[in-house]
């Protein structure tokens, strides 16, 4: 019995050591994520608040001031993760994780990406080490037209060819963009030589990717007809309203309006409808005019 009572009296104070209570964080955890390209672009950081400090200008009275090295954000600072090669700031930067740093400044911001993602942050300056410094550049600051409370990251400016987005930073009433650039192609050309003869779609899949990123369009036109020649694959109208559109980038005129008036009849007898292809073969047509 008493060997019971011990038991139970020690799982009793155990609990208890283990008992916390959970409170909201001054500086709560944030993340954003975009893919740009084919890269996934991260940002894990925390969001300390304004809360009526002066945040950043010279003085005793600035909580971060102009010319000290900053470990950014709260807590154990922000980490930028990159899943493939990218350039930053213009600087090629391998795949993979990276402390940000900053120096504040009045008009430009010094920006460092830190391979030391666990720098202890009571005495930076004095553990900061240039050999761990992946990527340091300056880039312009500017004033934000309300006060930002909370820190806030971005990725914005994403490019309509998706090789190109900027890091945007917001924080009291500072603003500042680091660009980023992918490369995608060599990644795609590889697939495309790889499943295009396992699967048959690919080689729309291909035949789109050239057609969106201007690449060759003979290539592009050679693997539609791949597809298209294959048993059954000649009525799918969908697929030439794609032909279509590459023989009217080649300039084709005659061929691509061919090929739309093709589609078009196809759509009109389809028992599924015609899912909007009449109207865009006919735009395709009335732009050859």
């Amino acid at each position: 019995m008493k060997k019971l009572q011990l038991t139970l009296i020690t799982i009793f104070i155990s609990t208890l050591a283990h008992a916390q209570i959970t409170i909201p964080s001054p500086s709560p955890e944030g993340s954003v994520y975009s893919k740009v390209g084919l890269t996934d672009v991260t940002i894990d950081y925390f969001r300390p608040k304004v809360r009526g400090r002066k945040i950043f200008g010279s003085g005793e009275d600035a909580l971060l001031p102009y010319g000290a090295l900053w470990r950014t954000g709260a807590g154990n600072g922000s980490i930028l993760t990159l899943s493939t090669d990218a350039k930053v700031a213009n600087m090629l930067v391998d795949a993979g994780k990276y402390l940000i740093l900053t120096i504040p400044e009045k008009n430009e911001w010094t920006f460092i990406l830190y391979s030391d993602l666990f720098i202890d942050g009571a005495n930076l300056s004095g553990n900061y080490k240039e050999e761990n410094v992946v990527l340091k550049t300056t880039v312009k600051a500017s004033k934000t037209a309300e006060e930002v409370q909370s820190l806030t990251f971005q990725i914005s400016d994403i490019s309509d060819d998706n090789t190109s987005a900027n890091i945007e930073f917001n924080w009291s009433n500072v603003s500042f963009k680091i660009p980023i650039e992918v490369s995608f192609d060599e990644a795609v050309l590889k697939d495309i030589e790889a499943y295009t003869v396992v699967e048959p779609i690919n080689y729309i899949k291909a035949a789109r990717y050239y057609y969106t990123y201007n690449k060759d369009l003979d290539q592009a036109l050679e693997w539609v007809n791949k597809y298209l020649a294959l048993e059954g694959h000649d009525t799918h109208f969908w697929y030439l309203y794609l032909k279509a559109q590459i023989l009217a980038k080649q300039g084709k005129k005659q061929e691509a309006i061919e090929t739309a008036n093709r589609s078009i009849e196809l759509a009109k007898r389809s028992s599924r409808g015609d899912l909007g292809y009449i109207k865009r073969n006919k735009e395709i047509i009335e732009s050859l005019k």
